[in-house]
This record gives structure tokens, sequence and C-alpha cells, in this order.
């Protein structure tokens, strides 16, 4: 029987070797040009040697088998003999070094690690570096530049706060721990009538009227570090006391030790006044309801008594006693009932008829009347009339009495001594209202009797020359026609620059286009 034919695994065992050799060696090839484009990349490097080794191997190995089947084909297996030792000298070689490079890959890539976590280190310490050394180089730079912008921000702010300041219409200013005045704004200085010399030489408690306000101050600024609208007093250089509203911040170091404050002070000098002119209208609007309710009441018997009067009249011959007493009654009688018409006026209970009128027109008609009476009492009059004066809209018979009430008023502080009577039409800025200044150098109204002068049947007069509802009267109709009467008592003469006499302001609103139309 004869044996199967070897040849195919002879041609398998060549062809497989040939493929090996070829395989190999593309592999080692595709290893090296990796290795080659990133020569740091420590994987493609340690894939050549690898490829190196096994292709080494692969080809000894290979050569060896083909080596072998050439020289058994040719029948020279004695030669194959004679090499065979070295063919599998240099694969075991091939192999041995296969097998170091497989063995140390886990340390090769250890290693690998280790370095590359250095090395990303190292380069974001560059990276970091480079960034500081251009911020740096950037600062060195703009330096210059920085501090000047800085600057003039700096200086801005200064300059912002320096105003509101300066500009502040209120009083401002900062005292140091003691309690000493370091620096006080303008509106200080006019307020308080001292110099910047003299301010200096302040405290904090010379500035209170009263040493317990003081006391009050420091406390609440010591317990809080702020001060919200206090209501104190402050007293001036010349002595005089001035409302204040008061404000203050504690200024306090690092450390949290308070070394100063801060304060504001607002005058609320004209608020108070305001105040208290609110409290005389209300004061005089409840008075005006009363005497409405009252002059009403006495009216109708007032009435009865003088109509049963004049009937009693023809039952007694003229000249007789009853009939001289009964036109004493009948005289006093309409005496009571023009009293009670000026309270009804008062009131403003009684009938108003008003036009478009002009002011000037009415004073001219209120100094025809009274200027023979002034004349003989050595009281010159002076005018001064603006032309321009709007129409208004008012009762010219009402605004006639308020001026002859208060010119009667003038004649009487002055008819003794004789002196100067002043009467100004103003239309003030903007056009909406017009000012009626009436000026006398008499005596003046004392202090004491100011709040009071506009209380009906209140009267310094004697008890036959006046009632005590004239300036009551003129209160009302001012009122009713929309405007204000302030008094202001002494006054300054301007000729002179001496204080006296006493000026009344009368201020009415001008007539609104529709009232016009």
């Amino acid at each position: 029987m004869n044996g199967l034919s070897l040849l195919p695994v002879i041609a398998l065992d060549m062809i497989g070797s040939a493929a090996n050799i070829i395989f190999s060696f593309l592999a080692w090839r595709y290893a090296h040009l990796l290795a080659k484009r990133q020569p740091n990349n420590f994987v493609w490097g340690y894939l050549h040697y690898v490829t190196f080794a096994i292709a080494a191997f692969s080809i000894s190995r290979a050569v060896g088998h083909l080596i072998k089947q050439f020289l058994l084909i040719f029948e020279r297996a004695d030669v194959w003999a004679d090499i065979s030792a070295y063919s599998g000298g240099f694969n075991t070689l091939f192999m041995i070094s296969v097998a170091a490079v497989m063995i140390f890959y886990h340390k090769g890539v250890q290693a690998y690690q280790v370095l590359e976590h250095e090395a990303v280190k190292l380069k974001d310490a560059n990276k970091n570096l480079a960034v500081a050394a251009d911020q740096l180089r950037d600062l060195n730079q703009n330096l210059e530049e920085k501090v000047l912008e800085r600057t003039e921000e700096v200086s801005q702010s200064e300059k912002k706060f320096r105003h509101l300041f300066s500009a502040s219409k209120d009083l401002v200013f900062f005292c140091n721990e003691t309690g000493r005045l370091v620096d006080m704004n303008d509106s200080g200085f006019e307020m308080l009538g001292y110099d910047r010399k003299e301010a200096k030489e302040l405290f904090l408690t010379d500035l209170f009227a009263d040493p317990g306000q003081s006391c009050i101050y420091n406390a609440m600024l010591g317990r809080d570090g702020y001060i919200k609208d206090l209501n104190s007093e402050f007293v001036k250089k010349n002595g005089a006391a001035i409302p204040v509203l008061i404000s203050a911040t504690a200024i306090f170091d690092e450390v949290g030790v308070m070394h100063g404050s801060e304060v504001i002070a607002k005058d609320l000098t004209k608020v108070k006044t305001t105040l208290e002119q609110l409290a005389v209208s209300e004061k005089m609007a409840s008075i005006g309801q009363m005497a409405a309710g009252v002059a009403h009441e006495i009216n109708t018997p007032l009435g009865i008594i003088l109509g049963y009067s004049q009937l009693l009249m023809d039952d007694f011959p003229v000249g007789s006693e009853q009939h001289q007493s009964l036109q004493v009654i009948e005289r006093q009688t309409k005496a009571s009932r023009k009293i009670v018409a000026d309270l009804l006026r008062f009131s403003r209970q009684s009938e108003s008829t008003k036009e478009l009128i002009n002011l000037n027109d009415v004073l001219v008609d209120v100094v025809a009347v009274m200027e023979h009476i002034l004349s003989l009492s050595h009281i010159s009059l002076q005018l001064d009339f603006d032309k321009s004066l709007p129409a208004l809209f008012g009762d010219a018979g009402k605004l006639r009495q308020v001026f002859v009430n208060l010119i009667n008023n003038a004649y009487h502080a002055m008819q003794d001594t004789g002196g100067k009577l002043y009467l100004q039409t103003i239309l003030q800025k903007g056009g909406r209202w017009i000012e009626v200044k009436v000026r006398d150098t008499g005596c003046g109204i004392p202090e004491k009797n100011q709040a009071r002068i506009f209380d009906p049947f209140f009267t310094t007069k004697p008890v036959d020359q006046g009632t005590g509802l004239g300036l009551s009267v003129s209160y009302g109709i001012v009122h009713e026609h929309g405007g204000k009467i302030i008094v202001e008592s002494p006054t300054l003469d301007l000729e002179k620059g001496t204080a006296l006499g006493t000026l009344f302001r009368i201020t009415l609103p001008v007539s609104s286009p529709e009232e016009l139309s």
C-alpha cells in the first residue's frame, strides 16, 4: 500500500512561511511609520520593538522552514542536518527577544504613565507660568495707565462727594472722637453764623441748645452706630435757637473703634412756621364755623328788637324821653347787626359776587377814599403798582374791605406820630400769583400778639375804636379767594435800615384760562 503524498503539506508550509515573512514585515513597517510620526508616543515606540522582534522571529523561523523544504526536495538532508542546529538557535534567540519585550511591557507602561503624568504637570506648570508671564508683562506695560485710571476714578469720586458736601443746603459736618468739629459745609456756617476759624474751636456739645439733647445724641450713636431723624435744637452764634432734624453715622476704624461721626442737620424753621400757620388756619376755620352759627342765632332776635323799637318810636313824639331811648335801642341794635354781618363775612357765609377785576383799580379806589384821612395825620402814601398785572377773578367789594381794614390799621399805628404807608403790587415769578404788600412805619405788633391778630374780637384798640373783627374778616375774604395773608412785624425800613412797622403780604391766585373764557 502506497503512502499519501506530502506535497500539499510541503506547499502549504512554504506558502505559510512566505506569508508569515510578508505580514510580519508589513506589521513592523506600519509600527515603524507610527513611531516615526509620533516619536514621543510610548505605545507606538513599544509596538515598533515588538513587531521588529516578532518579524525577526518570523523571518528566522520561515526561512528555516523554506531552506529545510528546499533541501529535502533536492534530497540534501545531510546539509539540513548540519545547519538545523543553527536555525533552531536563531529561532530560540528571537523568541527570547519577543518574550523579553512582552515581559517588560507592564513596567514600561507604568514608567510611561508616570512620565506622562509628570509631563502633563510640567506642561500645565509651563502653561500657567506663561499666563502669569503674560499677565506680568501686561501689568508692567499698563501699570502706569492703570494707576492713572484708578487715580482719576478716585478723583472723580472725591469730586462728587465734595460737591455733594459743599452744595447741600443742609448743615453737614464731621466730628472726631472727642466731639470736636473738623469740617463743615458752607450751609452750616450760614445756618449757625460762625466762620471757619471759629468753627474749628467748636465741640458738638456747643451746638445743642439743651445739654440733655447732647447726652441723648451720644447715647444713641454709641448704642446703634447711627441716628435717624432726631428732633432737637441747635443754638446759633447770636444765641438764637433753631429747630433741626438730625441724622448721624458713626465712623469706625479697622478694629471697630469709633473715632468720629458724620452729621446732617436739616433746618426745620420753615417747616415749623408752616405747621404753625396750618394750626392757625385750622383754628380760624373752627372759629369761622362757630361764628357762623352764633351770628345766625343772634341775627333773628336782633331783627325783632330793631323792628319793635322802630314801631314803638311811632307811638311817642319826637324829642320825648321815650323816643330818645328807643333811638338808642335802634342805634345799638344796628351796631350789633353790623357785628353779626362782619361775623358772617368772616365765616364766608354771606353771598359773594365775583367777576374779572383789576387789582390795581381796586387799590386806587381804596386810596381815593382813605387818602384824605391819612394826609390829616401826616401819613404819606407811596404807591408802586405793577401795570402788567393780569385779570383776577374775585369780589371787588370784599377785596376793597380787606385793604380798607389794613390801611385803617396802619393809620391807627401812625396817627399820632405820622409816617409812611407803602402799597405795592407784584406779579410773582411764573405769573400765577399776585402779591400785594401793605407796609407801614408805625409802632409794629408785639410778638406775643402776632399769633392772635386774626382771632375774632381780638384788638388792642380802645373799646370805642374797634370790635376786633377787621383782620378776622379780611382773613376770611382772602382765603375765600384762594389766597394767603401773612404778617411780618417789625419790618425793615429800607431808607434808614432800621427795624420798625408792620408788613402784610396778601397773595392771590391769577385767574385760570377757563375763568377768562
